[in-house]
Formats: structure tokens, sequence, C-alpha cells
């Protein structure tokens, strides 16, 4: 009921192996690492498409690699694997973080950017507690807000899925509103002119 779901397999290293997600709805994103071997952790979100991936520990923009799904969607049930080595080794253990989107509780989407402190404003049918935003054009790094250590806005204080780095509070980024968020800068990270992103958002107060 939460939308998520979190699941291990073993790789055959063969393109088009499914793998059961548990979630009984289509997931907008999950990410998969192995287990065994030093590799990226690979993911797929939904405004991509199936056949390119992002890596959560890496600043790189989207990957166009036939290897990580196949060129093939995730549906109710599975979601299906190319032969790459950061899914689908044969004989490689993996696990598997999945996340359907859930009414008034989770939101996986995309926006593009117009460079311009009066940014684009992201519905989401909730307030946001959480918010993860990741530019998909060029490198750059995921970014992660949260209305714990920025109550008000302009939210600033920013943290990084991809780095070891401490807290970041050098600009105002956007504001949290009660149905969504609002971009306040022109920067790159954020609001690039032309720029595509994809964020990942959790509800303050799930209905």
């Amino acid at each position: 009921t939460a939308g998520f779901s979190v699941v291990t397999y073993t790789g055959n290293g063969v393109d088009g192996a499914t793998v059961g997600h548990g979630l009984g709805v289509t997931p907008k994103w999950f990410f998969i690492k192995a287990r065994g071997a030093v590799t990226n952790w690979t993911s797929y979100h939904q405004p991509l498409g199936n056949g390119a991936g992002l890596h959560i520990n890496t600043t790189g923009g989207s990957d166009t690699n036939s290897g990580f799904f196949n060129n093939t969607s995730p549906n109710s049930t599975t979601f299906t694997l190319g032969s790459g080595s950061t899914v689908n080794t044969n004989g490689g253990t993996y696990v598997a973080y999945c996340f359907a989107e859930v009414a008034g509780y989770s939101k996986f989407g995309s926006y593009t950017g117009n460079g311009s402190a009066d940014g684009p404003f992201i519905y989401t049918g909730f307030r946001p507690k959480y918010l993860m935003i990741k530019r998909i054009t060029n490198t750059d790094n995921w970014n992660i807000s949260d209305t714990s250590r920025d109550p008000y806005n302009i939210v600033g204080n920013e943290l990084y899925a991809n780095l070891s780095n401490a807290e970041s509070t050098s600009q105002a980024r956007y504001d949290i509103l009660s149905n969504g968020f609002k971009i306040r800068t022109g920067g790159s990270s954020f609001n690039g002119s032309s720029n595509d992103y994809i964020y990942a958002a959790f509800a303050e107060f799930p209905f």
C-alpha cells in the first residue's frame, strides 16, 4: 500500500530476463545494485524511457544503453533486464528497490527548466516532505532537500546522494508548497534553460 518493494534476484546474463517486483501496479522508479561486485547503482525512471538509465552514485546524465532494461518498460508484475553487468551478470546477485506512485503520498516525474528565478511549478498533489531532483540533460548531483532541515521557504539546505560532502547551504533553490514545489533559481542544478530534470517526492502529511 505504500508503493514500495524490495526484491532480490540472481542474474542469468540473458537479454529479456524478467523479475517480479510485487507492487501490483507498474513502478515509476526502481534502482538496482549488484551485491557481490563493485558496480554502479543503475536506476530506471519512467520519464527517461526504457532505453536509458541513470546511476545514483554518479553525476552522469541519462545513459542510453539497452543492456539495462532491454528497451522494455516494466508492467504491473515484472521489470525486464538487459544483459548489462550492473543489472544482470550470469550468476550475479542483485537487490532492487522499487517505487510506484500512491496518490497523496508519493510522486515521481519530470520537468523542463526555463533558466529563470521565476522557475516552473511542479504539481505533486501534496506538500512534499522529502524531495530529490536530478538533472538528466547533463552531469549534475542528486540533490536532496526536506522540510525538517528547511521548515520555511525558500528551501536551501541540500545533501547529495552521490557524494560524501557535508550539507550545502549556499543558495535558495525552491519553495515547498501545499500541492507541489516552485523553482526559485535559474541555476543549472535545478532550472537550466531547456534542461530536463527528474524528481522523487514524498508527502509531509500523507492523505
